[in-house]
């Protein structure tokens, strides 16, 4: 094949990428609906619509040679066509394969040119074969049977009124890059400077005619007296000497040069007053302009929420099978359209709260049916638009609920609270500190959730488009989480501040609210400053200090501070700044490399002026804050901390010696065992932090050891961390009930996971 036809064919198998994921999601939505549908003409339009989606699928990777794809396909449309037919009755046993079947080709869509699996897939591909191929057989011995009578003849015109109404949108509507897009995008927002600058020169005209008009006053002052010398020396010129005459001649030269300035001034006056009337005529037009134009282009990457939500039924629906819940997933909001960088943003951290509603917050069936709820739990995923520029999304489940006192408690574990603290935090604060990371109320970590970092990755992320989270909770009633985001990420507000005579932006959005407080105000509270506010302790912090600049002399009113409290709750912090000098709108310009992270530092923008000014990364600079108040002080002592020491209990030599690598590298004091018996024996003689142990080992196993552990009152305490091959759900729900902390599967091991954990409970 020669080089252009290898080029037609890449693009050709690009575009096939982008097509192909969409009969993926629209198979995969059919799928979820038939479950809920089982009999009726409803039925029959789903199976239809299905038939239709792989049969086209199968057609487009012919084109583009993916045999696999294309051998997928033609299994599936045997099973739709008997289902279509009614030969057999879509049971739910008979969903997994072809749930299965969707998983598989979505991850063969990026593999290599030659269309083929990847290496890892084909074992994948033969297992999904031989379940294809049962149902087909099935399909067969059914279609051998007389088939079953029809309740009501098949619609006829369902078919042409869906394809009639594509041909009637296809001429509206072309696929375009998204890079492209974004690329328009840019170069609109790029405008936002030419209006700045179009606001900054009636400014500048404005202080022009200022100063003309003070040159103009101070002429009032002297135009009587430059009178009444003209008079004096026009008379002696007729009285006085040839000196005298020349001399009151230069005087008069230099009169009537004074008068003809003060006109000249004025001529200049009329036609400034003239230029600025056009200036602000221009920065009207332009501003108009240039806001128009933003608008539209953002409307160009605007897409519905529903884009995203396409996937969601389909993971909730697998991950509580493989928990063994029945959960339900309620979509509402769908036609919301958000920028698509904020849609592509938000995906994880959904990701993330789906997976805690599914494994912390639904119960299991008989859990349910005890506490007098239906066995089917509830999980509703919502979006709505909110104060014109703003999207509100949510995510309730009807699960368990979160305890605060619990979140407390794990607060407490992991030395973020005293128990003093701990016993005065009010309700609403406790519940706040499930987005601090490593707090987590799970009692075990798997690789679904647990670890404690989810929630603090949602925060962080929301923080970061601008947006901020919210919880409610009852125990036994259930959990929503409340995300408040903007609808696009062209532009924000942003307030100009100084400090360390430097001049920083921050984003409106993050800023409760700006106060002038007197000096005399502040107080220290634990050696730091802090001040008072609406009844409420407000930690202080210099701007300059947490972004580690060094400070200038202070010109400013030395009786007041000007002060900036941002965040919320027990997570407000008061920024001292030289000077608030105005809030206006912000286009950031990202850094780029070798500059791609500063902390504290979000990227910069460009003023009317042409200055470049930073715009500061709010998350970045609140934890600044945190590390300066927390940090100790001249003259304070600092006693280094011990390494915390680590028994591993493992039978293998070799996963013995990687375990006990991984943590010295880390830092930790390490011994290892070579059974539970010997592990216990060391446990009774020695100290240590913290026990990682295998399942599967000769005399005592690591089920066994744990409930010893926990039986023993002097070693109850100790966290236990099981790491092993067994993944099934009935062994991490052994882990649990024997008191382990946490349980990591060798199959998806990572190091940085296993020190994650080790981190959190050591």
């Amino acid at each position: 094949m020669s080089q252009k036809d290898d080029e037609f064919l890449t693009r050709l198998r690009a575009a096939f990428q982008v097509e192909a994921q969409e009969h993926l999601d629209a198979i995969a939505s059919g799928l979820l609906e038939l479950e809920k549908t089982p009999h009726g003409a409803r039925r029959e339009e789903i199976v239809a619509s299905a038939f239709r989606e792989a049969h086209s699928l199968k057609g487009a990777a012919r084109a583009v040679n993916f045999n696999q794809i294309e051998a997928i396909c033609q299994s599936m449309e045997s099973v739709f066509a008997a289902w279509k037919h009614g030969a057999i009755e879509p049971v739910p046993e008979r969903f997994d394969p072809l749930h299965r079947a969707l998983d598989l080709m979505g991850r063969m869509l990026p593999s290599s040119s030659s269309g083929a699996a990847a290496l890892d897939t084909l074992d994948d591909i033969s297992g999904l074969f031989a379940q294809l191929k049962e149902l087909e057989a099935l399909n067969a011995q059914a279609a051998a049977a007389p088939p079953a009578p029809r309740s009501e003849p098949e619609p006829k015109t369902a078919e042409p009124q869906v394809e009639s109404a594509a041909r009637a949108t296809a001429h509206e509507t072309l696929r375009i890059s998204t890079a492209k897009l974004e690329a328009l995008l840019r170069r609109a927002e790029e405008l936002l400077a030419l209006k700045l600058s179009g606001n900054q020169r009636p400014a500048e005209l404005r202080g022009i005619l200022e100063m003309l008009a003070a040159c103009e006053q101070e002429w009032s002052k002297v135009a009587g007296t430059a009178r009444s010398a003209r008079q004096l020396f026009e008379g002696d010129s007729q009285q006085a000497g040839t000196e005298g005459r020349r001399q009151a001649s230069e005087a008069l030269r230099l009169l009537d040069f004074l008068d003809w300035n003060h006109s000249y001034i004025n001529l200049v006056v009329n036609r400034l007053t003239s230029l600025l009337k056009s200036a602000d005529q221009e920065r009207r037009a332009t501003a108009s302009l240039v806001d128009g134009l933003l608008e539209d282009s953002k409307c160009l990457l605007m897409l519905p929420w529903a884009t995203t939500f396409a996937m969601f039924p389909k993971l909730v629906r697998d991950l509580s099978r493989d928990q063994g819940k029945e959960i339900d997933l309620e979509i509402r909001g769908g036609e919301v359209e958000i920028d698509k960088r904020i849609l592509e943003e938000m995906k994880d951290v959904l990701i993330h709260l789906l997976r805690n509603c599914v494994d912390h917050g639904i119960e299991r069936p008989p859990e349910r049916t005890a506490r007098n709820k239906p066995p089917r739990g509830n999980i509703l995923l919502a979006a709505s638009q909110v104060e014109g520029n703003k999207v509100e999304i949510v995510i309730s489940d009807d699960g368990i609920g979160i305890d605060p006192a619990e979140v407390v408690s794990a607060a407490v574990r992991q030395g973020m609270l005293s128990q003093d603290e701990a016993r005065s935090l009010p309700e609403a604060e406790a519940l706040a500190l499930i987005f601090r990371p490593e707090v987590s109320t799970s009692a075990v970590v798997t690789e679904l959730s647990g670890r404690g970092l989810g929630l603090a990755i949602a925060k962080e992320k929301v923080e970061k488009l601008g947006g901020r989270i919210l919880v409610e909770t009852g125990v036994q009633h259930g959990t929503t989480f409340r995300m408040f985001l903007p609808l696009t990420l062209a532009t924000f507000r942003g307030i100009l501040v100084q400090a360390a005579g430097q001049t920083f932006v921050l984003p409106t959005a993050h800023v409760e609210r700006a106060v002038r407080i007197p000096v005399a105000g502040v107080g220290t509270i634990q050696n730091r400053p802090a001040f008072p506010l609406n009844g409420r302790v407000v930690p202080l912090v210099r701007l300059d200090d947490a972004l580690g600049i060094p400070r200038k002399p202070d010109a400013s009113d030395e009786r007041f501070v000007q002060v900036l409290i941002i965040g919320a709750g027990e997570g407000r912090i008061g920024f001292a700044v030289d000077a608030v000098l105005q809030e206006q709108e912000v286009l950031v310009k990202r850094l780029s490399r070798p500059l791609v992270r500063v902390r504290n530092i979000a990227g910069a923008t460009v003023l009317g002026s042409g200055k470049a000014v930073p715009v500061v990364n709010v998350a970045d600079l609140l934890q600044s804050a945190v590390r300066l108040s927390t940090a100790p002080r001249a003259g304070e002592a600092h006693v280094p901390a011990q390494p915390k020491s680590i028994l591993v209990v493992e039978d293998s030599i070799t996963s013995r010696m990687l375990l006990r690598d991984i943590l010295e590298s880390a830092g930790y004091r390490v011994q290892t065992a070579v059974d539970g018996l010997d592990g216990f024996r060391l446990l009774k003689t020695e100290t240590f932090d913290l026990v990682v142990s295998d399942i599967e080992m000769p005399r005592l196993n690591g089920f066994e050891l744990t409930a010893k552990l926990r039986s023993d009152p002097h070693l109850a305490h100790l966290p236990v961390v099981l790491v092993t091959a067994l993944e099934s759900r009935e062994h991490r729900e052994r882990g649990v009930d024997v008191g382990a902390n946490a349980y990591i599967v060798k199959s998806s091991f990572d190091q940085s996971n296993l020190l994650e954990v080790v981190e959190r409970l050591a």
